[in-house]
């Protein structure tokens, strides 16, 4: 890197308060040469907010690597660029991780600006007592077995889109059963913004109340119970048979690789291939 190489600053913006942009990414905003956006009709109404009319250009999912190229060419030639996403921090379920990436290979200069972000707003308002958690983002079209590496012994954070979230709230409770824990939180900083701990039992009807399957949604799923090593163990050997016996045999042939009972992994197996 050259002392004429520019700046990739990676500058997190309101979710939906805009009085939640920090006086740093304000700043670095307005100094900024461009700035990257996930969609520029989106930031407009953040930049007009505060009267910053830098050059804007558009890094989406569809662009990125395109566009990646045009903004690492102007890193390498001094230009400072800000990168933000629609709302939140970017390249966390929203493009801008490739450019990233792209920026540290060529040993340039990437510097944070934290800020808001959805998930750590809603598993700080979860009240789930845990030392860790795992963030999943938005996950897949449902599959099978799609939620056994989400049975985990701390709380599991989803990002959910209003015309799936009573169908992920519905494969939740088939697969965890109705009294594990979720916490739902719509609409974050908005106007609307609700965040409601109950069980899984309770959150279809929770979610069948007016206007609740509104809005952009952060789903956090309370831990489960810790498993024994040698059940974590018979479920990872069993997963792989599945894919090549029926569940008796997968079952049986676990059960003497592991020493975790028959019984006991053939109800997980069936479970597995309904």
């Amino acid at each position: 890197m050259t002392r004429t190489s520019g700046t990739l600053y990676i500058v997190a913006t309101p979710i939906g308060n805009l009085a939640d942009s920090s006086p740093r990414s304000i700043d670095v905003l307005r100094s900024a040469d461009i700035i990257a956006c996930e969609d520029t009709r989106t930031s407009r109404t953040l930049l007009a907010h505060h009267g910053i009319r830098a050059r804007t250009v558009a890094l989406h999912a569809h662009n990125e690597s395109e566009a990646g190229e045009k903004l690492l060419r102007a890193l390498r030639e001094g230009s400072n660029v800000a990168l933000v996403s629609d709302a939140g921090t970017p390249a966390i379920s929203d493009p801008g991780a490739l450019l990233v990436a792209a920026a540290h290979r060529e040993g340039l200069r990437v510097i944070p600006v934290p800020g808001p972000n959805a998930a750590v707003a809603a598993y700080s308002a979860s009240g789930f007592v845990a030392e860790s958690f795992q963030f999943a983002g938005f996950l897949p079209k449902r599959k099978k077995n799609s939620f056994k590496e989400l049975d985990a012994p701390w709380p599991v954070v989803l990002y959910e889109a209003p015309h799936r979230v009573l169908e992920t709230v519905a494969a939740l409770l088939e697969h965890f059963g109705p009294e594990r824990e979720l916490v739902i939180a719509r609409e974050i900083t908005k106007k609307f913004e609700e965040v409601a701990r109950m069980r899984l039992a309770d959150a279809p009807a929770w979610l069948a109340g007016p206007h609740r399957q509104d809005g952009e949604f952060v789903l956090v799923l309370g831990p489960g119970d810790a498993k024994r090593p040698d059940l974590a163990e018979g479920e990872r050997v069993l997963d792989i048979l599945l894919q090549h016996l029926p569940a008796g045999e997968a079952a049986k042939l676990s059960s003497k690789i592991t020493g975790v009972p028959r019984k006991e992994l053939y109800a997980i197996a069936v479970k597995r291939t309904k």
